[in-house]
């Protein structure tokens, strides 16, 4: 599976420079209402990033680490760190601790995307629980072209460089081997308010952005769903905020093949 990406021209920082319809068993009623709820986590005014505006966050995070590298710190490989790991938790669709908990072997090959070699799938160990069961796990598939060489250029040229680089956590920390929940959110706030982008974005509207993309770019609803492994499609629904241009583009094509049809019968007629 190919895509143009959801971070055009910022994906790979060098170093030398609708809807389905829902079944009835997955609409709320009184009874699963607390399982949607929670499964939402978000307040109504929580959103997916705009593709522009998650461009503006990548470019901003890409210039931090030249920043911090031209003035000849270590901290540009954190920088880097950040970087490409707020890159995968978009491309990908990940929670916070989904994102945090990754390790260096959990990567593997998609024999229908060859593609993106040893980066065609990426299993996901920590998924959210249920209350009284283990961590949900779920294969997720790489869908945009410029994923795989961004994780490679981390894991190959950068990451060598921490000082706990022996951990098998994708993510090392500068103090310990895995990068800790409170850094996430204290990084990312900062790069969005450094970016000057709307205060309720938070981490998760890099899962947000990732459901409302795939369905911009005309993925498979069901598809899209299980990515993310939501066990309900309304779950994905309430997640998804497409813009007001998709809505017109989608309208635009219905009304186009309306009237398409209408011309090919009355030819016929």
């Amino acid at each position: 599976m190919g895509g143009d990406g959801l971070i055009p021209g910022s994906a790979r920082l060098h170093l030398i420079d609708g809807l389905p319809l829902l079944r009835p068993d997955e609409q709320v009623y009184d009874w699963n209402a607390a399982t949607h709820a929670d499964e939402a986590e978000g307040e109504p005014e929580r959103r997916a990033f705009t593709k522009p505006e998650l461009e503006a966050f990548s470019d901003h995070a890409d210039e931090e680490v030249l920043r911090v590298r031209g003035k000849g710190r270590k901290g540009w490989l954190p920088a880097f760190r950040d970087s490409v790991l707020f890159k995968v938790a978009s491309a990908y669709g990940l929670r916070r601790n989904e994102t945090r908990m990754l390790d260096l072997t959990d990567f593997g090959r998609n024999p229908d995307g060859r593609e993106f070699g040893g980066y065609g799938t990426l299993l996901v160990r920590y998924g959210k629980a249920k209350k009284g069961s283990p961590p949900k796990r779920r294969s997720v598939l790489t869908v945009w072209h410029w994923t795989p060489g961004t994780i490679e250029e981390w894991i190959s040229e950068v990451r060598p460089g921490m000082r706990h680089s022996t951990s098998r956590a994708l993510w090392p920390s500068e103090r310990g081997p895995r990068i800790g929940l409170q850094r996430l959110d204290s990084r990312f706030a900062a790069y969005r308010d450094a970016a000057g982008l709307d205060p309720a974005l938070e981490f998760h509207s890099l899962r947000r952005s990732c459901i409302t993309h795939l369905i911009e770019d005309g993925h498979d609803p069901l598809f899209v769903q299980q990515q993310v492994g939501h066990d309900h499609a309304s779950t994905t629904a309430i997640y998804t905020c497409v813009s007001s241009d998709f809505r017109t583009r989608s309208l635009r094509r219905v009304l186009d093949a309306t009237i398409e049809a209408a011309l090919r019968q009355g030819r016929t007629s």
